[in-house]
């Protein structure tokens, strides 16, 4: 069974830098995607990152490009979330996501996520 441990949220000024991690258990981490999605107060769930096809691909949402980069250690079974430039429109709930993938059409597929931890961005 898949376990997913979310750290390193919390409040963080506009401009400022956080870095989440992911912790993961129950699978071959090398061979499954692994990834973020977010959700905010009134928006839609949005796919934010994802790292699959061993390492070979990596996916970021328009609106992180540039800012976020995802990485990951596999002898840890641990993935990050490195965000720098954090802006107001990034806070919301982040969520780890295992076994994630980029469909064809370009949505941001999973098979399950972690209990979510909290990133706010404000003054």
């Amino acid at each position: 069974q898949v376990q997913l441990v979310e750290s390193g949220g919390g409040l963080v000024q506009p401009g400022g830098s956080l870095r989440l991690s992911c912790a993961a258990s129950g699978f071959t981490l090398d061979y499954l995607g692994l990834g973020w999605f977010r959700q905010a107060p009134g928006k839609e769930r949005e796919g934010v990152s994802c790292i699959y096809d061993g390492d070979s691909h990596t996916y970021y949402a328009d609106s992180v490009k540039g800012r976020f980069t995802i990485s990951r250690d596999n002898a840890k079974n641990t993935v990050y979330l490195q965000m720098n430039s954090l802006k107001p429109e990034d806070t919301g709930v982040y969520y780890c996501a295992a076994d994630c993938t980029i469909a064809d059409d370009g949505l941001f597929e999973y098979d399950s996520g972690g209990q979510g931890i909290q990133v706010t961005v404000s003054s």
